[in-house]
């Protein structure tokens, strides 16, 4: 179960993929503790995510043993790679928060989160020749409906057109920088660690103008509390769960990809019911096991389908 360009098994970029899901789930709570602590604003959280994040990186880089690089590239390539990956990632999370802005967190939610595999599907369908079949298109089905449900069961959401609009932006910044992983990597051409590296570079240049604009140092009356938190999601949510993100992305099939991201809420959803004491409902239930479902139904397709291509030797 190895893909031959990179070299990382897809087992492995599958449970790359869950780990860094479930990661991301838990940089809403966290942030929602920095926003009670001090005065911080979305923007300048996610420019110290990703800024402190890169810091991160790059120490892990200098202690750890290079490897060979499959293909050598130009830096001309490597930097158009960066750059196009760092926009995306900017694109995604700024066009995101200001979708929550606009329209509310659950319809800005279900809307990125929701519209990411429906043109990753497509997108991987016309530029990567990846078919989804009938199983893996009711598994999406499945796991939209579950989101859905999650997010919106509880019901009191407005729909505001402009703030739609944003949603469908940030989703359009997730689906190119996910189908571009992915092409890189079926080519032997993505290295996950500089790739990562590179995009929260470009991503904290993209977001500093913003952040400065927003203010970038809060006012809080408990700054050790604040520190430790955008410690934690610099370290957690950010530089592993997308170093993860980025070399599993690479070797899974992009579709597969974004229907397991999709454990980002679901991870939400049971902090948010054992941490911070909110309700199991009904509606919270069955979008979890509806979305648990799809997710681990496509992650065994994908296995199967991996272990089919390998070749028999004969002995």
């Amino acid at each position: 179960m190895s893909n031959t360009a990179s070299g990382l098994p897809v087992g492995r970029g599958l449970l790359y993929l869950i780990v860094a899901g479930v990661a991301w789930g838990t940089a809403g709570a966290a942030a929602s503790l920095v926003y009670q602590a001090s005065d911080m604003g979305p923007v300048a959280l996610s420019f110290w995510r990703c800024a402190t994040g890169l810091v991160l990186l790059l120490a892990v880089r200098l202690v750890r043993p290079r490897a060979r690089a499959a293909v050598r590239e130009p830096l001309s390539r490597r930097t158009l790679r960066a750059g196009v990956t760092g926009i995306g990632l900017a694109v995604f999370q700024t066009a995101y928060f200001a979708a929550v802005s606009a329209t509310g967190l659950a319809v800005a939610t279900v809307v990125t989160l929701g519209a990411g595999p429906v043109l990753i599907a497509l997108g991987a369908r016309l530029t990567l020749a990846e078919r989804l079949g009938r199983g893996g298109a009711a598994a999406v089905a499945g796991a939209l409906t579950g989101l859905a449900v999650l997010v919106l069961g509880g019901g009191g959401t407005t729909v505001r057109p402009w703030g739609v609009l944003l949603a469908l932006l940030s989703a359009a910044g997730y689906s190119v920088m996910t189908l571009l992983i992915r092409r890189w990597g079926r080519g032997g051409e993505a290295d996950a660690s500089r790739t990562t590296v590179g995009a929260f570079a470009v991503t904290s240049l993209c977001l500093l103008p913003f952040a400065l604009s927003e203010g970038l140092l809060p006012h809080t009356e408990d700054p050790g509390r604040v520190l430790v938190v955008l410690a934690y999601v610099a370290a957690v949510p950010t530089a592993l769960a997308y170093g993860l993100y980025f070399a599993g992305a690479a070797v899974v099939r992009s579709a597969t990809v974004s229907v397991i991201m999709l454990l980002e809420p679901v991870s939400a959803a049971v902090l948010a019911v054992v941490l911070l004491g909110e309700h199991l409902t009904a509606a919270t239930l069955a979008g979890t096991l509806l979305m648990l479902g799809s997710v681990a139904g496509l992650a065994v397709g994908e296995a199967r389908g991996v272990r089919a291509k390998e070749p028999v030797m004969l002995v």
